[in-house]
């Protein structure tokens, strides 16, 4: 029988337990919604002109010069919740991927407060391209969340908090 060397008295330290694909796959899925928001930027700074035919046509009482301040902070909106769901996108992969049992339930909460989102974004003028890739992005955290509860994940996230 092997009889480990002799120590100062400290405990041993403990392997962190092996990601499962689910976690992995999860991560992965965080960062391609950090980088389709990252292209929501884009879209919505492109898409201004759509923006503000969707705002004449919702509104065809505003005056030019108020159709035009309407769809800028459409597009201020639209950009700085973007920069803010990357930062989340990014934090929440890292905290997840390093097992961190909080990060699972706050990604949960976001993925709810994304769904209304989504939901608020409905009722307003937009471009088409700009549901379409806001769906997405609930696409992608859809399959983080489901990816985040399964089985193997939980017993992850179990793991990581015994070590």
């Amino acid at each position: 029988m092997y009889q480990p060397y002799p120590t100062d008295g400290a405990e041993p330290a403990t392997q962190a337990p092996e990601r499962p694909p689910s976690i992995q796959n999860a991560v992965w899925l965080m960062y391609a919604g950090a980088a389709v928001s990252a292209f929501v930027i884009i879209v919505a700074l492109v898409t201004i002109g759509s923006t503000r035919s969707a705002i004449h046509a919702d509104f065809p009482a505003y005056s030019a010069s108020r159709v035009h301040k309407a769809a800028v902070a459409l597009v201020v909106y639209e950009v700085v919740i973007q920069v803010i769901t990357i930062g989340l996108w990014l934090w929440m992969a890292a905290a997840n991927k390093a097992g961190k049992s909080w990060a699972r339930i706050v990604s949960s909460v976001l993925f709810g407060l994304n769904t209304l989102i989504l939901i608020s974004s409905l009722a307003r003028p937009h471009a088409a391209i700009g549901i379409v890739l806001l769906v997405l992005v609930w696409l992608v955290g859809l399959g983080a969340i489901v990816m985040l509860w399964r089985r193997d994940s939980t017993t992850y996230f179990a793991a990581s908090k015994a070590r």
